[in-house]
């Protein structure tokens, strides 16, 4: 398993009942149940033919009896009586994200543990779990073949958890510990907004609200990477 499978693995707690939403391959749940941490796991993806790859290698590790793959959107391929405590959602937009928790929770749906990567949109995920009493446990920032990922695992709680604005933007834990890598993404994201704003001021038609946001966000990096 790569990096970024392995460090999803790792946030899942021992003994969970997992469903992993947009399971492609059904990597982590092949891995969480062969490695003895999990007994049960839901493979759900929206797409018949990733889903059926999943199948194949589900089968031949032996995993057909702990591991199901449902095919459907989002969290409706799960049901009560599955007594899934832990979602994993991983691999896509954070906007989706949002979407695919706002429609199990608009149905009553509500989970222990989730360990979600956004790989755009975070702070859209992180304002949604702050929302819905979610707290953060853990976060990691990582890189993997040119790509830098944010893993978050949140748990439900009785009690809203209050995030500042920059703890939404860049997660408590990942502004905590300022990695390496920390530092790679978001001079990259620097650099980034500030062509963006070059452009957006060359527009004929000026978007004042949306140079008002880069130059926002531009601020909040330009604060944290020049902080140290």
């Amino acid at each position: 398993m790569n990096l970024r499978l392995n460090t999803l693995a790792k946030m899942v707690d021992s003994g969970s009942r997992v469903a992993d939403i947009g399971t492609d391959h059904a990597y982590l749940a092949i891995e969480l149940v062969k490695n003895g941490k999990i007994d049960f796991a839901i493979a759900s993806d929206v797409a018949a033919g990733p889903l059926e790859n999943a199948k194949t290698d589900i089968a031949e590790a032996g995993l057909s009896a702990q591991i199901e793959t449902r095919l459907g959107n989002g969290l409706e391929t799960v049901t009560h009586q599955d007594q899934i405590d832990t979602v994993v959602i991983a691999g896509m937009g954070g906007k989706l994200m949002v979407d695919i928790l706002d429609a199990a929770w608009s149905k009553e749906y509500q989970f222990d543990t989730l360990v979600l990567e956004p790989n755009i949109g975070e702070a859209g995920v992180r304002n949604w779990l702050m929302m819905h009493n979610y707290q953060i446990m853990d976060e990691r920032l990582i890189a993997e073949a040119g790509h830098t990922y944010e893993l978050i695992k949140a748990k439900l709680t009785d009690t809203k958890h209050d995030l500042t604005e920059k703890e939404i933007f860049f997660g408590p834990f990942i502004l905590q510990e300022k990695n390496p890598v920390f530092y790679q993404k978001w001079e990259g994201q620097l650099a980034y907004n500030q062509k963006l704003l070059q452009n957006l001021n060359k527009a004929k038609k000026k978007d004042e609200d949306r140079i008002n946001e880069v130059n926002h966000h531009i601020k909040l990096i330009e604060e944290e990477i020049n902080h140290d």
